[in-house]
């Protein structure tokens, strides 16, 4: 690896850990790097998601204040995105390369809508935050389901959550923004747990440099998105989701 490409991979990783926390979709700027410096997808995807961990979780402990009060929340939200990790990681390792290609693009758009009809959305379902059914299924299966996508591409994972959260939620945008860290996080840090025993190739300078970037990159994006306004936020999470559809379809 040269200077250059060591740059590049450590600014790549910055950038990933800036924009996961404030939004998702870091991947999308890591993994074409990888690319592009000659690492095969398996090996780019899987070195990408190791070294994205430590940028996950110093994103999490940057929006610490607005997780207080939503520790058991948190926690319980957080078993199906393990799980789903999981599958997703063996997945990941299982099935065609090229799988995520056709998948990607419908669940970044469905995530976009459910952003931008949000607001919306919520004052219509007020009543629904109550339904015991609420919490016991229907979050759960979702998160398990964007868990398993975390877990063999997670790609705009970030936004999934938000806009899942979002309409089933009544708390503001940016304590949901902390609970989609934390559970970002769970499931990046479980998927590298099954690649770091069961992947052959993993490239550890690239994933080294990517940890290191993303960490510091984590702390910027609290820092930034927690003093965004929620149009803004929400108008941000828009522009992204648009551009990550663009880069995958194109």
């Amino acid at each position: 690896m040269s200077p250059a490409e060591a740059v590049a991979i450590l600014a790549a990783g910055g950038a990933a850990g800036t924009v996961n926390t404030i939004v998702g979709s870091g991947t999308l700027i890591t993994f074409p790097v990888l690319l592009g410096l000659g690492y095969s997808p398996v090996t780019a995807n899987v070195s990408n998601t190791i070294g994205l961990v430590p940028g996950s979780l110093s994103g999490a402990y940057g929006y610490r204040a607005e997780l207080g009060g939503q520790g058991r929340r948190t926690m319980r939200l957080g078993i199906p995105s393990l799980v789903g990790g999981i599958i997703g990681a063996v997945l990941l390792l299982t099935l065609p390369e090229s799988a995520f290609k056709r998948i990607v693009p419908v669940f970044i758009a469905a995530a976009l809508v459910l952003v931008v009809v949000q607001p919306w959305l919520t004052r219509r379902l007020a009543r629904w935050h109550d339904h015991p059914v609420h919490a016991r299924g229907v979050i759960p299966i979702c998160l398990f389901a964007i868990g398993v996508y975390g877990g063999y591409f997670g790609a705009a994972q970030g936004i999934l959550i938000l806009g899942l959260l979002g309409i089933t939620l009544s708390d503001p945008l940016q304590r949901i923004n902390a609970i989609k860290n934390v559970l970002a996080a769970l499931t990046n840090a479980v998927a590298g747990l099954v690649f770091l025993v069961a992947a052959q190739h993993v490239s550890w300078a690239a994933a080294g440099l990517i940890a290191v970037g993303s960490t510091l990159g984590g702390q910027l994006g609290a820092r930034v998105g927690r003093r965004l306004p929620e149009p803004a936020l929400r108008g941000l999470v828009v522009a992204v989701g648009f551009a990550a559809i663009l880069k995958l379809t194109l």
